[in-house]
């Protein structure tokens, strides 16, 4: 592949060969989980997505270099054991992050105990943090069978997260049960289905959302790839006609990590197997970037 010392790539600064300039600091940890409801390979996406920072540079046009931040790359988790193991690994790898952070899915299901790690690392209950997830689902499917890829947010819920601190963003039609959305409003959650966003305007729609939540003290974001549209994501089973543009959920994430009240960001349910060209592992790998220009830009 050609080098160019005037074209940094993406993949030697989380590498950390690239010279940092200390203005700030990103945590990247891979958080490979795989118990999801259609069987799969989320388990092979962090990998994915790094090898493919080799194609990106690091400079945003929004102004910001990612060479100022500080990669921490933690590299990927090592789970064990069941849903419920590898759940409360994943909790206590997070309580150890103090910096801004990327985790990278890995099937939804991080979500549950990345948040509750979250809390725990700033010694804060779970009503004090926001949760705003851009998915096509709901994900508040039943308990009974254990943590999966679909009860994140149910589960949090059981844990004590009150569900006035949840907004959802691009939840889709056709993709989801009256079971589940008659929850949702029970619960209080702020539900915004994908026909209320306009195209090209997630990043406006999250960034007004970050703004009217005072009650809580930091925000964490789900990302799930799967809320993009399908010829966008082949890696994500999950994902339908309809669905958001790469673009969307790369100025979202710039947006998120524009925000000092955005602790931190997932990236989830990517197989890699299932993907075409690399497409949907190029899609999270922007979305990491963006994030981290923005944590950048709001320095």
């Amino acid at each position: 592949m050609h080098e160019d010392v005037n074209w940094p790539r993406a993949s030697a600064w989380l590498a950390g060969h690239a010279p940092g300039m200390t203005k700030g600091r990103l945590t990247v940890l891979g958080v490979p989980l795989n118990f999801s409801i259609t069987p799969g390979n989320c388990d092979r996406a962090p990998r994915a997505i790094r090898e493919s920072l080799v194609r990106f540079s690091t400079y945003a046009y929004e102004g910001a270099d990612v060479r100022e931040l500080i990669p921490d790359d933690r590299g990927d988790l090592t789970l064990f054991g069941g849903a419920s193991d590898a759940n409360g690994q994943i909790e206590e790898a997070v309580v150890q992050i103090k910096d801004r952070a990327v985790l990278l899915g890995g099937d939804n299901g991080l979500t549950r105990p990345a948040v509750k790690g979250l809390a725990r690392s700033l010694g804060l209950g779970l009503d004090r943090i926001g949760l705003i997830t851009i998915d096509a689902h709901h994900d508040l499917r039943e308990l009974d069978g254990g943590p999966i890829n679909g009860n994140p947010i149910r589960g949090l819920l059981a844990d004590g997260l009150p569900g006035s601190n949840v907004i959802q963003i691009g939840i889709q039609s056709f993709a989801n049960s009256p079971q589940y959305a008659a929850v949702a409003k029970q619960e209080g959650i702020k539900v915004v289905p994908r026909g209320e966003v306009r195209d090209g305007q997630l990043a406006d729609v999250l960034k007004s959302f970050l703004l009217r939540m005072p009650r809580v003290d930091v925000v964490y974001i789900d990302i799930d790839l799967d809320a993009m549209d399908r010829a966008f994501a082949p890696g994500c089973p999950g994902a339908r006609p309809g669905g958001f543009t790469p673009n969307d959920l790369r100025e979202a994430a710039f947006e998120a990590g524009r925000n000092p009240k955005v602790r931190m960001i997932d990236l989830v349910e990517l197989d890699p197997t299932k993907d075409i060209n690399d497409v949907t592992a190029m899609a999270g790998a922007a979305c990491m970037l963006s994030f981290a220009a923005g944590v950048r830009a709001c320095l």
